[in-house]
């Protein structure tokens, strides 16, 4: 495809994912202002990113959401590079005009206390970066993670922390010296239905 294109169309481009200008920014920036006016009038000043993630699942999205049901659930999504994105930046321009902000240490409070109060701990980490690096950091202050599957088609050779297998996050006590890890080099896409499959299959089975 021709980027340059796509961009003259109004359409972003991610990988093999087409995704129009009114599919993203002008829908969200609608109802993410629309949300914080709300939180405003009902006297919120502050609000920590997952805070702010419940209500985005509760007030703007349907059952066919990943966040409406962890909301639903009381299931906590912690973002923590919420700031970098279309959801962020209306975050930001909200609060140039309104005494608005956005608590991130809070949610560093709650993800030590589900830590520090969990018996063993284990992660899925599909893929890598900031949200990957921020569940391994987490547990190297309570020895590790007891049990951890990576899903990433990134490379290790050029020292990335996407890249990084489980292995190297043994030598920081992110993960258990002890632990069950394992890394599978897949799309994602493809790897983690395949997984949930295996899985219902084994729980239909007992």
């Amino acid at each position: 495809m021709n980027d340059s294109k796509l961009h003259q169309e109004g359409v972003n481009r991610l990988g093999n994912v087409l995704v129009p200008n009114d599919s993203y920014g002008i829908i969200i920036e609608q109802k993410i202002q629309a949300l914080l006016q709300d939180l405003y009038k009902e006297g919120k000043r502050e609000v920590s990113a997952s805070e702010l993630v419940r209500e985005i699942g509760l007030r703007c999205c349907n059952d066919s959401s990943i966040l409406y049901w962890a909301a639903k659930n009381n299931i906590p999504v912690f973002v923590p590079g919420i700031t970098d994105g279309a959801v962020g930046y209306q975050t930001w321009f909200f609060s140039q005009d309104h005494d608005f902000k956005l608590n991130l240490l809070k949610d560093s409070g709650e993800l030590n206390n589900i830590i520090f109060d969990a018996k063993k701990s284990g992660a899925l980490i599909v893929g890598g970066g900031i949200s990957k690096h921020h569940t391994i950091w987490w547990n190297q202050f309570k020895d590790g993670l007891d049990y951890v599957v990576y899903i990433s088609t990134a490379d290790e050779w050029d020292g990335s922390l996407s890249g990084a297998r489980p292995r190297e996050a043994v030598s920081w006590g992110k993960i258990n010296e002890k632990a069950k890890r394992i890394m599978v080099e897949g799309d994602a896409s493809v790897i983690l239905p395949l997984m949930a499959g295996a899985l219902f299959s084994r729980l239909n089975k007992k």
